[in-house]
């Protein structure tokens, strides 16, 4: 819902061209549908689907976009240059609601050195091609380039120029992440109170994060009367990329009394658009990433579990759940207590007397000074060996793979179902993960489907170890399993087990968690 008394600062959103333009993050036409249909979910305000003139892939993507999606607003992408904006301007002729989005350089060093133009001609052309673009379209936006590095006085005579042809958006872009949150402030300040015909456009702010910056600066245009941030989801980019659009989206909601703005992003699809774009565009997301990042809510400190434990809000500031994340928030390693440990334990049902605690503990102790982290399906295990009773519902005991180049890849495994003894079950598969894949369907009938694997490696040199994270889903709930060795492949096989593990132990305990980390 939205608060009448705040202003509301649209999202737009340029992950398919801006973020696209990161190195090794180009995808084909079909992903950029399937992110941008992800993207009208999410909330966004206007969708930049691409740069219609670089390519027929391109364009063609961007007109798919525009005809599908007729409930946001689509901006088609164009330098100040006519077949740019013809390219533009036919790509988006399909969408129930668009604009045309014109840049040029306007600091000193991209016209000396990149378009060798003068100011004067600078200014002649922004004119000339907003006139041009406002024969076909109401809304245009105009961004002059490198904003932040530019002479203040010529990006005033600029933008005044472009207004009196039409434009209506003013972007003032921070295009290398060089400017201080104050800079910010005074530049949309000054230009919104001393360009002739500045208090009846909007304007918007494009920040880069090259010094690390990217959010306070989106946030300080915010401040200074911007009403439009763009962003990109993960933050992916040019470079160090730009403004991260869950973290924009969660400083508003999170302190939107003292920002008096919101946004319409609906906080529940955060964490499936982080991961669907980093799935499509192979970009993973670092552990400490703010709001959607691995750690962003987990807590391995005895004294954080702790309070944690007893309420929540003594260290978190928002809701993971409701933003569609994983609750995750206590991590077993070295630092945690007690207390965590048995609190871990009985959410799989397992419960131990004060003497039992003990030796786990133990056991757990000299388990995570090893490793750092204790995988749930770890402490199962350890707490298996204290009683001598087996709680995962299985476990794998052995594996053989057979891999080569000119034939199918071949499995084998051994499971240990608790009650039932061991079985051996074999399969094959296009490759070593997808042969295992099928010899763990096969002994385990309650395996759920297998989303997503992740690899990733702890350490160098030969003898290296690898840690797995496999997820799986079930009836919409995610499970996540865990394992370290330095065979890989042993790794995921361990992992999509745990997962699995979690989802029967979870299913039997009647639990309602949306996702156990593993």
């Amino acid at each position: 819902m939205t608060d009448t008394n705040k202003r509301h600062i649209q999202i737009f959103d340029t992950t398919l061209r801006d973020g696209e333009q990161s190195p090794g993050a180009s995808i084909d036409p079909e992903r950029k549908i399937l992110i941008a249909r992800q993207l009208a979910k999410l909330g966004v305000d206007v969708i930049e689907p691409g740069f219609p003139v670089s390519s027929s892939g391109e364009f063609a993507a961007v007109q798919q976009i525009s005809r599908e999606l007729q409930n946001v607003e689509i901006a088609g992408f164009a330098r100040a240059v006519k077949g740019d904006i013809d390219a533009a301007v036919r790509a988006t002729q399909d969408a129930a609601r668009r604009r045309l989005h014109l840049f040029i350089s306007s600091s000193d060093i991209h016209l000396n050195y990149q378009l060798r133009k003068s100011r004067a001609d600078v200014i002649q052309i922004a004119r000339e091609m907003v006139a041009y673009g406002k024969q076909f379209v109401n809304e245009i936006e105009f961004s002059a380039m490198d904003s932040t590095r530019s002479d203040r006085e010529f990006v005033i005579e600029l933008v005044e120029a472009v207004i009196a042809e039409g434009a209506t958006i003013i972007n003032l872009p921070d295009t290398l992440g060089y400017a201080l949150p104050g800079e910010i402030t005074e530049l949309f300040t000054a230009v919104r109170q001393q360009a002739r015909g500045g208090d009846k456009v909007r304007y918007s702010a494009h920040c880069h994060n090259d010094l690390g910056m990217a959010v306070a600066n989106s946030i300080a245009a915010v401040q200074a009367g911007a009403t439009q941030i763009e962003v990109t989801v993960n933050g992916i980019g040019e470079r160090a990329g730009n403004c991260s659009l869950e973290e924009l989206a969660m400083v508003l909601d999170t302190r939107k009394a003292a920002l008096e703005a919101e946004t319409r992003i609906n906080p529940a699809e955060i964490f499936e658009t982080s991961r669907l774009v980093s799935r499509m565009m192979h970009f993973p997301i670092a552990y400490n990433k703010p709001v959607v990042g691995r750690n962003a809510f987990q807590h391995e400190s005895g004294i954080h579990q702790d309070g944690l434990l007893k309420n929540r809000s003594t260290y978190e500031i928002m809701d993971p759940e409701a933003m569609g994340i994983p609750r995750s928030m206590i991590v077993l390693g070295k630092h945690s207590g007690r207390h965590a440990i048995k609190h871990r334990l009985a959410e799989f049902g397992i419960e131990l007397d004060p003497a039992q605690l003990e030796e786990v503990y133990g056991a757990f102790k000299d388990q995570a000074d090893k490793q750092k982290i204790v995988t749930d399906d770890q402490l199962i295990r350890i707490a298996g060996d204290k009683t001598d009773t087996q709680h995962d519902p299985y476990v794998l005991v052995d594996l053989q793979v057979l891999a080569g180049t000119q034939r199918s890849r071949v499995a084998s495994i051994t499971v240990r179902k608790s009650g039932s003894g061991e079985r051996t079950y074999t399969g094959s598969g296009n490759g070593p993960l997808e042969a295992v894949i099928s010899c763990i369907r096969q002994a385990i009938p309650e395996a759920a489907e297998f989303e997503d694997l992740e690899l990733h490696s702890l350490s160098t040199g030969e003898d290296a170890r690898g840690e797995a994270v496999v997820t799986v889903v079930r009836d919409g709930q995610r499970y996540r399993g865990t394992s370290i060795q330095s065979d890989i492949v042993l790794a995921a096989a361990e992992a999509y087990v745990a997962a699995c593990n979690q989802l029967i132990l979870s299913a039997r305990k009647g639990t309602v968690d949306k996702v156990v980390h593993s």
